[in-house]
């Protein structure tokens, strides 16, 4: 079992950036690929950005490449989300997701998730 916990959420001006943090406990961190997924209301939960075991390899979703850095610690078994220029349109809920010994951009194929943290960009 891996527990996560997601920080760092807020509400923040367009253009400005904000940096998410998910801390996770309960088995070997780094034995999980570990992902950041966005639920805006009235939508599906997305995929965001992923990033390898070893840090090694980093997948972005379309809409946020260039403008977010997912980055992982293992020391501190903690995950990162770096959002620069921040756009209204990045509003929703962000969610933290693990999966064992590998990643995935679909939600379904994840095994653990935080609980969330809110982050609202007004233009």
């Amino acid at each position: 079992q891996v527990q996560l916990v997601e920080s760092g959420g807020g509400l923040v001006q367009a253009g400005t950036s904000l940096r998410l943090s998910c801390a996770a406990s309960g088995r070997t961190f780094s034995n999980y690929g570990m992902g950041w997924f966005r639920q805006a209301p009235g939508k599906e939960r997305e995929f965001v950005a992923a990033i390898s075991w070893s840090g090694g390899s980093k997948y972005y979703a379309d809409s946020v490449k260039g403008r977010f850095t997912i980055s992982r610690d293992n020391a501190k078994n903690t995950v990162y989300l770096q959002m620069d220029s921040l756009k209204s349109e990045d509003t929703a809920v962000y969610y933290c997701a693990a999966r064992r010994f590998s990643i995935s951009t679909r939600k379904d194929e994840n095994d653990y998730w935080g609980q969330g943290t809110q982050v609202t960009v007004s233009s």
